[in-house]
C-alpha cells in the first residue's frame, strides 16, 4: 500500500475527533430525547431524515449510485448498526443512566478486536493492543466508579440489550469493513442510514411506538435533543465512522468507546454542574494512555492456513 496522503490524514484526524467528542456528547441528547419520545421511531426518524438529506446531496452530485450487491450488503450492515447497535441502546437509556450506558457499551473494543481476529481474513491484535484495551476498560471502571449514582436499581433486561448491541455494532462494523466490493464511505453510510432508519421506524410501529406519541410529546428540549442528532450524530458523526472502517483499523476506530465517556463526564460538569473528582482526573489519564497504546499499534496479519 502506498503510504497516506495529507489529505487523508486530516479526514482520518477529523473523523476520529468526530466520533470521539460528538459520539460524547449524543448519550446526554439520547437521554433528554428519550424523555417523551419513542425509543425506536425517535432514532428511526433521525437516521432516515439524515440518509434522505445525504441522498440528495449526492444525487445533486451525480453520486448517487450502487450495484444492488451493495445496496443488498447496507441492508444488513444498517440494521446491525442502526437498529440492533443504536436503537436498543435507545431504548436501553430510558431507564438506564447514560454514564453506565457507556461504561457497559466500553466492551464494544472487546467485541471488535476478537471477532476481527477469529474471522479468515481478520488481523490477530498484538500484545500492546490487549494491554492497552484492558487498560481502558480499566480506566473506565475508575471514573464511573463501581456504585450506581443515586442507588439506582439497573434493568436486567436492559443491560443484556446493552451487550446486544455491542455485539451486533462490532459485527455490522467488521462486515462493513470486509465487505466486497464496497460503495465509497459516503455513499455507503447514506444506505445505512436510510435503509437502517426505515427498518428501524417500522419496527417501532410494529411494537406499537405509534399509538404512545402524541402531540405533547413534542417538547422543546426532546426536539432539539432530536435535532441535535440528526445533525451533529448523523450527519457529521455516522459517516465518519464508516469513513474509519474503510481507513483504520478495528482497534483504533474502537477507541471512541474509550474516549465518549470523558466527554459525557465533562459535559455533565460543563452543563449540568457534576462534579468532577480526582477519581475523574486520574481515571481520564488512564484511558487517554491506552488510547494511545491502541492507536499507536499495527496489527499483526493473521497467518495463512497451511
Amino acid at each position: 500500500m502506498t503510504a497516506p496522503t495529507a489529505t487523508s490524514r486530516t479526514a482520518v484526524i477529523f473523523a476520529f475527533a468526530a466520533i470521539w467528542l460528538i459520539w460524547g456528547s449524543t448519550y446526554l441528547a439520547i437521554r433528554v430525547a428519550v424523555e417523551t419520545l419513542p425509543p425506536f421511531l425517535m432514532a428511526g426518524a433521525r437516521f432516515l431524515l439524515a440518509g434522505l438529506v445525504l441522498y440528495g446531496w449526492l444525487a445533486f452530485q451525480g453520486r448517487a449510485r450502487a450495484t444492488r450487491r451493495q445496496w443488498l450488503d447496507n441492508t444488513v450492515i444498517g440494521a446491525l448498526l442502526l437498529i440492533g447497535g443504536n436503537g436498543v441502546v435507545v431504548w436501553a437509556e430510558q431507564k438506564i443512566p447514560s454514564g453506565i450506558t457507556t461504561l457497559i457499551l466500553s466492551v464494544s473494543p472487546l467485541f471488535m478486536v476478537l471477532l476481527d481476529w477469529v474471522l479468515p481474513r481478520g488481523a490477530r491484535p498484538t500484545r500492546a493492543t490487549f494491554t492497552g484495551l484492558a487498560l481502558g476498560f480499566g480506566g473506565l471502571v475508575l471514573l464511573l466508579g463501581g456504585r450506581v449514582p443515586g442507588g439506582v436499581t439497573l434493568d436486567p433486561w436492559r443491560c443484556a440489550g446493552l451487550m446486544f448491541s455491542c455485539l451486533c455494532w462490532s459485527t455490522g462494523s467488521l462486515y462493513s469493513r470486509y465487505a466486497r466490493n464496497p460503495a465509497e464511505p459516503l455513499t455507503a453510510a447514506t444506505l445505512q442510514m436510510l435503509l437502517g432508519g426505515g427498518l428501524m421506524l417500522l419496527f417501532g410501529l410494529a411494537r406499537g411506538e405509534g399509538h404512545d406519541l402524541h402531540q405533547a410529546d413534542l417538547a422543546l428540549r426532546p426536539v432539539l435533543a432530536w435535532s441535535y442528532l440528526v445533525v451533529a450524530g448523523s450527519l457529521i458523526a455516522f459517516p465518519s465512522y464508516v469513513y474509519l472502517l474503510k481507513h483504520s483499523t478495528p482497534a483504533r476506530t474502537s477507541t471512541y468507546a474509550y474516549v465518549n465517556p470523558m466527554v459525557a463526564v465533562f459535559l455533565g460538569w460543563l452543563i449540568l454542574g457534576e462534579p468532577v473528582t480526582g477519581r475523574t482526573l486520574v481515571a481520564s489519564a488512564v484511558i487517554v494512555t491506552a488510547v494511545a497504546i491502541i492507536t499507536t499499534q499495527k496489527s499483526k496479519a493473521a497467518p495463512k492456513p497451511a
